[in-house]
């Protein structure tokens, strides 16, 4: 199977499929690790790739493992980066699964020169340009006949980057001109893309501090790279971006950030539990029809919530929502959000009831275990009856530290934090001393007052405090497009 160039989302629909019934998978080094967590949690997983003069097994013993699973009736993915027809060996593999009388299908993946075509720009072919490609690899320059495949309008070289001083010297002496242009991709359509543009005659010295693997494009097609490069110019192309939220919530603002370029960190420095005692939210579901005012400030309050209760049709109280999250989370329930806070922070989810009569009022307050008092105490002193009951809690990973330690092998440019426990379970953790040099992206007042207490930097906040709001913060810090909105609060 092709696993594709690098993007883990230019997997096939058929390889997306297949991944999710595999057994075992023998992938390579080149094969993105996403397209691994596709498969059941059950599924066997071995690394086979091969490096530069490092190969985890030879390809004899790769072929052996592939047989020796499929007799024993698994289900088998061998995933390949890039298309395993076009140098990736898939042939051979394939030939020694004939012979043993091994059943298989081949499934193509998006190659990586059409990656780079992609994702640089660079269209290897043009009608006002080139015709023709040729794909050669770079392995062993000697046993190329430069003399035909040289003067490709086109020429794509794969496993060069190494051996291009030769190439090029090899080009030039049979005719081509030094200026024509060339340019190195290496992890091309991944957030950390490096692109190298030059000539013939100096892409060498303009690569000698790349390493592998990259793969080289020669031809008038590169000159297209400056007019045509849409993923470059991404606001967030390249920048390595930490997101603390829980796990099971934190794909919305990751997929986000992937889409702006962004190299995503996923760090949960949250988790979320049910309540440590859920007796209290049970009687209070109890006498849910006793209720005029039901308030959500979270999603999770929201799910812990509904989880808890057996029958919708015993809500009869009004609804107040923090935000549009959690009015989202409501929604989706076909229920009705009455009030909404116009900035989504407490204090304004408080102006909101001024205009409502509570005396005498019962209000059911679900939510953290850990929370802030404004509301139910502003309630209560307008002649509410508030009950708070804990609905779920927010505890640090037990893992934290370690998963810390894998997150800044190198160091990020950017976190976002988008509550105050996010911070305070980071800085319990590991200290303050990890974000000297990042960035801190908070998503609202509370949460940069709790960093700022902790004696962190925000370097911007949401103007809207939402995930979206937070995405424009980021996108705002790097492009000045929008200037960040910080308070002193």
């Amino acid at each position: 199977m092709g696993a594709g160039p690098g993007d883990p989302e230019l997997i096939t629909v058929k390889g997306r499929r297949i991944l999710q019934q595999a057994d075992s998978i023998l992938y390579d080094h080149l094969a993105p690790h996403a397209l691994l967590d596709l498969a059941p949690a059950s599924a066997e997983r071995v690394y086979v790739g091969k490096k530069k003069s490092v190969h985890q097994f030879t390809q004899e013993e790769i072929g052996t493992m592939l047989v020796e699973r499929a007799r024993r009736g698994l289900t088998v993915v061998r995933l390949k980066g890039g298309d395993p027809f076009l140098f990736g060996r898939g042939g051979e593999e394939a030939e020694a699964l004939a012979e043993a009388g091994i059943p298989f299908e081949i499934v193509p993946g998006v190659t990586t020169p059409l990656g780079i075509a992609a994702y640089t720009g660079v269209p290897l072919t043009h009608r006002e340009h080139t015709s023709a490609v040729t794909f050669v690899t770079g392995h062993a320059v000697d046993k190329i006949d430069w003399d035909k495949v040289g003067h490709a309008e086109t020429l794509v070289i794969f496993m060069g980057l190494t051996t291009f001083p030769q190439i090029a010297r090899e080009l030039i002496a049979r005719g081509r001109a030094p200026g024509t242009p060339a340019m190195a991709v290496r992890w091309a359509t991944r957030p950390d893309q490096e692109t190298a543009i030059g000539t013939l005659a100096t892409l060498p010295a303009l690569t000698a501090g790349m390493k592998p693997p990259a793969t080289i494009i020669v031809g008038e097609v590169v000159r297209l790279h400056e007019k045509l490069d849409w993923y470059g110019r991404l606001p967030l192309f390249s920048k390595r971006i930490v997101v603390t939220r829980a796990r099971e919530q934190a794909d919305t603002l990751a997929a986000r950030l992937s889409a702006l370029g962004a190299a995503v960190i996923e760090l949960p420095t949250i988790e979320i539990q049910p309540p440590a005692d859920p007796g209290p939210l049970d009687r209070a579901i109890a006498e849910l029809p006793y209720y005029d005012w039901l308030i959500f400030t979270s999603a999770n309050g929201v799910k812990a919530f509904i989880e808890r209760l057996p029958d919708l049709r015993a809500l009869r109280a009004k609804i107040c929502a923090i935000g549009p999250a959690t009015r989202a989370a409501v929604e989706a329930l076909h229920l009705k959000v009455d009030l909404m806070g116009e900035q989504y922070v407490a204090e304004s989810l408080v102006e909101a009831f001024a205009r409502e009569a509570l005396e005498g009022k019962r209000v059911l307050l679900p939510r953290a275990a850990v929370a802030r008092d404004l509301v139910p105490v502003e309630l209560a002193r307008r002649g509410a009856q508030v009950n708070v009951v804990e609905a779920y809690r927010t505890v640090a990973p037990e893992d934290l530290s370690a998963r810390f330690r894998e997150a800044w092998t190198h160091k990020p440019d950017c976190i976002t934090f988008t509550s105050s426990s996010t911070v305070k379970n980071f800085v319990a953790a590991v200290g303050t001393a990890p974000l000297e040099g990042v960035n801190v992206v908070s998503i609202g007042p509370v949460t940069t007052q709790t960093a700022r207490d902790l004696g962190v930097a925000v370097a911007a906040q949401a103007r809207v405090y939402t995930v979206e709001g937070l995405v424009e913060a980021l996108v705002g810090l790097y492009t000045e497009s929008t200037p960040p909105a910080t308070t002193n609060s």
